[in-house]
């Protein structure tokens, strides 16, 4: 039995066994500073089991100071009584109890963050991740994506492929500040994950690869960032790979994405010769000794080649954040710099402000560069305080505007980002908390449907694994268990002070596929399915051709669809074929036509007899079908033509090309006549058949078929490829347009043909044009 008492306070007992995980905490976290951490093994090693092995403490210290404080004092049997007490001060007891833990000894919302790492493709997002909880303690050990062991790539696809599908969502601890993490993906197909968790997050790090610089898909997730007013940092990495150039990134953030970039780091060397950055807040140079799980770095002096570019960025930094408080730029044009506090309040003030973007750089993958990252994250990034307070709308009026300032104190209001299926839980709804608290066992109200929800669990999420928490507090990113009827973008709130906050934009799918089931046994299960990952995806859409008897699932791209089909065969059994669904021609007419069509049967008996005259006339593209009677004096009696009219709709089904529905055509009964005793409405019927038949012949018939409109934002050295590209799959250019927003991108406008679709959305993003939009509808082809 071990126990820590502090002044004032009554002693906490904890067995070895509580004490496990902390003491794993704290060897992560002293592995790269203190030289005993390799006596754990020796001293402790019989105490010390796997953290799969280990129950969960009671308390969970989190305060690094705390952990050194406790490391020490049992593994050099230092603080500790006659009674086996360590003597543990209150202040540092204190640190380490989040607000749900005690309310009294709570981590303030000044100390939140909350932030997402977003990036293009293999830049490095789920790497630096690894770091983050590897260095700050949440983990034990450093995954890697291309070993298929990264904590935050927990589905299989993921692990298989090499990247990040679904955003994860995790929490952890550095320098007192609770950090709350969501890792995105950085696929186009999955744009959706960044879209949804941009949107409850206050501050984001952009990581960019040192070699490729700004990317197609670093483009789109900036200006994803941008509509949200996310403040955010920039991280430039893979430093250490061959053709690192952080300067040439630097310009890329000016030119690509329109910003101001303020260089707070420096690189030291690059390639295989990258060792640590240049402080220039600190006028510092940071040195890493090694790549062993970037074990050992310290400050020291700027090296000698570096000190004149370090003091000309760092004039440049001073001259920039001076400008943000009058009595600073006072100060300085009288010869006094601010002090390092002072420069970091300033920087802090412009990110938030979206003056300018800090830029960082290092190598996640060669352990380099991340805890001064975390640094950047508490010292510049913003807690929920430094944001405007949420907006939203009276649901009984929706003219009404609302706000909800973050508080406990406040009445709960919450946003629901995503659903997630999970296996021994069931649907779990991740929400944002912007107000007030939440307890498990509670009611709330869904203000978008008018429906109150019991909260059944509160769930900590670290990437797939769950820990249940008793309440959830402003600021927090939590997962409950038992909603029913919430989905993604709707608005959790107190019952008694209801709110609708503002709804999520989901973007439209690109490409659409046919499947079917392979046997009868998997229908119904493939329709459970589906409606599953609809309620997870809003990007996933699935329909029934009536016409083609198909069943159609639209998607952000081939790899989404992918990876939609496999989830489909592992998680719920449904084996399935996939095709390119059949294309909806349509027929219609480019003149006027006029028919007679005369109907007779009489060879004794009761005969048939029918006599019309139909003109057909085109409509403008989307006017669909028209019937029209002209006839005058009872020529053809008023109880038969309803029969004319049933027979040419029932034609307009097939028509007489290749047998598509018939659009845009309006038919006009002009004359005809009738026999008094072998007229019949069946007569008139089938004569209406023989009109069509003639009329459509001579009104010069042609096939419609659907075409998208597409927009391709792409940058100026790609756009001759991109027209190339367009013109021979025979789109139509409409316009160009330069993108808002200071962007040198070239936006050419078409029309292309829907068949397109599958193949030439593929070729555009292989072509690195970057960010496709389309909108379908039915036109002619010239």
């Amino acid at each position: 039995m071990v126990s820590l008492t502090s002044t004032g306070s009554e002693p906490l007992h904890l067995t070895m066994k509580d004490l496990r995980p902390s003491l794993k905490s704290i060897q992560g976290f002293l592995h790269y500073q203190s030289p005993y951490a390799p006596l754990l093994s020796d001293r402790w090693g019989s105490h010390l089991s796997p953290p799969e092995r280990c129950d969960p403490p009671k308390k969970l210290f989190r305060d690094p100071d705390t952990l050194k404080f406790i490391f020490h004092a049992v593994l050099e049997m230092k603080h500790i009584d006659e009674k086996g007490l360590i003597k543990l001060p209150k202040n540092n007891l204190d640190k380490n109890f989040d607000r749900r833990d005690d309310d009294d000894d709570c981590l303030p919302l000044k100390d939140y963050r909350n932030i997402g790492i977003m990036a293009h493709i293999d830049a490095g997002k789920t790497t630096i991740t690894e770091r983050i909880l590897y260095y700050t303690g949440r983990n034990y050990k450093i995954g890697e994506v291309h070993e298929g062991t990264a904590t935050m790539d927990w589905m299989e696809q993921e692990q298989e492929r090499g990247i990040t599908i679904t955003s994860a969502a995790t929490t952890t601890f550095w320098n007192n500040h609770r950090i709350n993490i969501i890792d995105t993906p950085g696929h186009v197909d999955f744009t959706l994950e960044v879209e949804r968790s941009l949107r409850v997050l206050d501050g984001a790090i952009c990581l960019f690869d040192s070699v490729a610089g700004v990317e197609p898909q670093s483009e789109t997730v900036w200006r994803q960032a941008d509509k949200y007013g996310v403040p955010r940092i920039c991280f430039v990495n893979k430093m250490d790979r061959l053709g690192a150039n952080f300067f040439r990134t630097r310009d890329m953030i000016i030119t690509n994405l329109g910003t101001k970039p303020l260089v707070l780091q420096l690189p030291v060397g690059a390639e295989d010769s990258f060792s640590g950055v240049v402080d220039l807040v600190r006028m510092k140079a940071a040195i890493w000794s090694g790549e062993e799980l970037g074990a050992k770095f310290l400050y020291g002096d700027i090296p000698d080649d570096l000190l004149d570019l370090a003091k000309d960025y760092r004039t440049q930094l001073i001259e920039t954040v001076v400008e943000l408080d009058d009595m600073a730029i006072e100060n300085y044009l009288e010869g006094i710099e601010p002090d390092e506090q002072t420069i970091k309040i300033l920087i802090r003030k412009g990110t938030i402000s979206g003056t300018f973007v800090p830029v960082l750089c290092g190598s996640a993958f060669k352990n380099k560069g991340v805890q001064p990252l975390l640094d950047a994250v508490v010292d510049y990034l913003p807690s929920p305080l430094d944001l405007p307070p949420m907006k939203g709308s009276d649901p009984d009026d929706p003219e009404k505007a609302l706000e909800r300032i973050p508080g406990d104190d406040e009445p709960f209001a919450g946003l629901a980002f995503k659903i997630m299926s999970d296996p021994f839980v069931g649907s779990l709804t991740f929400i944002r908390v912007y107000s007030g608290k939440l307890s498990a066992g509670s009611y709330v109200l869904n203000s978008n449907k008018g429906k109150k929800e019991r909260i059944g669990r509160l769930l900590e999420m670290h990437a797939n694994s769950r820990e249940d928490v008793k309440s959830a507090l402003t600021g927090d990113i939590i997962a409950l268990a038992g909603l029913k009827d919430t989905i993604t973008g709707e608005t959790l709130c107190d019952p008694e002070k209801p709110i609708v906050l503002e709804r999520m934009e989901f973007p439209e799918p690109v490409i659409k596929v046919a499947i079917e089931p392979k046997t009868k046994a998997d229908l119904d299960r493939m329709a459970v399915g589906l409606i599953k990952l609809v309620q997870e995806d809003p990007s996933f859409h699935f329909s029934r051709d009536e016409e083609t008897s198909q069943t159609v699932i639209e998607g952000m791209g081939e790899l989404h669809l992918e990876i939609i089909v496999d989830r489909l065969k592992r998680e719920f059994k449904v084996e399935a074929n996939v095709g390119a669904p059949q294309v909806n021609y349509r027929e219609s007419i480019s003149r006027v036509s006029e028919v007679q069509y005369i109907h007779k049967k009489q060879s004794g008996g009761q005969g048939q007899f029918a006599d019309i005259t139909v003109r057909f006339e085109p409509l403008e593209p989307g006017s669909g079908y028209e019937f029209k009677s002209e006839i005058k004096g009872g020529v053809v009696p008023k109880e038969y033509i309803p029969g004319v009219m049933k027979g040419l709709e029932e034609c307009m089904s097939n028509g007489v090309l290749a047998g598509y529905p018939v659009v845009d055509v309006r038919t006009v009964l002009v004359d005809g006549s009738y026999h008094e005793v072998d007229s019949s409405v069946l007569a008139f019927q089938l004569a209406a058949r023989g009109a069509f038949r003639d009329g459509m012949r001579k009104a010069a018939p042609r096939m419609l078929e659907p075409i998208m409109k597409v927009e391709v934002v792409t940058p100026e050295e790609h756009l001759g490829d991109v027209i190339g590209d367009l013109n021979s799959r025979r789109g139509q250019i409409n316009n160009f347009g330069d993108k808002p927003g200071g962007l040198k991108k070239e936006v050419p406008k078409t029309t292309k043909p829907w068949a397109w679709q599958i193949e030439g959305t593929r070729v555009i993003i292989l072509r690195q044009a970057g960010y496709l939009k389309r909108g379908c509808c039915n036109r002619k082809r010239n």
